[in-house]
């Protein structure tokens, strides 16, 4: 997500031959199935909602807390909702808020360094929507961003239906400099049509990502342009932005309310 820059989409290389991404027996260090009555809130031990708006990618939307746009759906999934409202008369960096969304991250209750970051969900669709899975080194709050570092498992522009980006962000390649790659689907496919399984494997000096299963990138310090800043702890961050510099604004043809269907997050250990 570019957490403190106005960067639009990053250098992307073209994505490597598909490969299976490998899945020995580790240890679940963290899961959410988000089980539980329709309408109730996230887990609190595992999860807290951020709230306000987001001037530095120049989104659009009010993060809310509580249950107003993140809740379970009584079948297994978090669903995460942008709305084209604004019932509490927020105000964002741009005036009034035009539309409201939520943002989830577990900082304060669970890190991990190293291992295998999954997540199954069912991404929304059109023109400004931008949802996300991604990680910000835990040290953020004293260092700041990007020396922290920042690992995005998934990211889609609603412009591009079919095609995802990963990719990494540090000291010397943040923003537009972001190191990573794109996975499109094949056959003119588009992810919001089903449920897809995102994924990185995450190693001394490498991070690896699939989708379904099928890698199509991998990264180490000698690809980026400055210090490698991921072999450290990292928290996990879900969020459905509307709008910013990467997606561009909605216009008419988005449709509201869209959907960000989260079926588990699983993070294992390290072999």
């Amino acid at each position: 997500m570019a957490a403190d820059d106005p960067g639009a989409a990053p250098k992307s290389a073209s994505a490597k031959a598909d490969t299976k991404a490998g899945a020995g027996t580790k240890a679940i260090a963290f899961e959410d199935n988000f089980d539980g009555a329709a309408g109730s809130g996230v887990d609190g031990s595992k999860w807290q909602t951020e709230t306000g708006d987001n001037v530095n990618n120049h989104e659009r939307q009010w993060y809310t807390p509580g249950t107003d746009n993140a809740k379970l759906d009584g079948n297994g999934n978090l669903v995460i909702t942008a709305r084209k409202e604004n019932p509490g008369n927020y105000q964002c960096w741009y005036g009034t808020c035009e539309y409201t969304s939520a943002r989830l991250n577990t900082s304060g209750k669970f890190t991990q360094k190293f291992g295998h970051v999954e997540a199954r969900m069912k991404i929304p669709r059109g023109q400004g929507i931008w949802p996300a899975f991604w990680m910000l080194g835990s040290d953020m709050g004293d260092v700041g961003w990007p020396a922290s570092g920042e690992i995005d498992i998934m990211e889609n522009v609603g412009k591009e239906p079919g095609t995802v980006h990963g990719t990494l962000h540090g000291p010397g390649y943040s923003g537009e400099g972001g190191v990573g790659a794109a996975y499109t689907l094949p056959n003119g496919e588009a992810f919001a049509d089903d449920f897809h399984t995102f994924a990185i494997d995450w190693a001394p000096d490498k991070v690896t990502w699939s989708v379904d299963g099928n890698v199509f990138q991998e990264r180490g310090p000698g690809d980026v342009n400055g210090d490698w800043v991921f072999n450290k702890d990292f928290f996990l961050i879900l969020n459905l932005a509307v709008g910013g510099y990467w997606p561009g604004d909605p216009d008419g043809s988005t449709q509201f309310p869209q959907e960000l269907v989260v079926d588990y997050v699983r993070v294992s250990t390290a072999d």
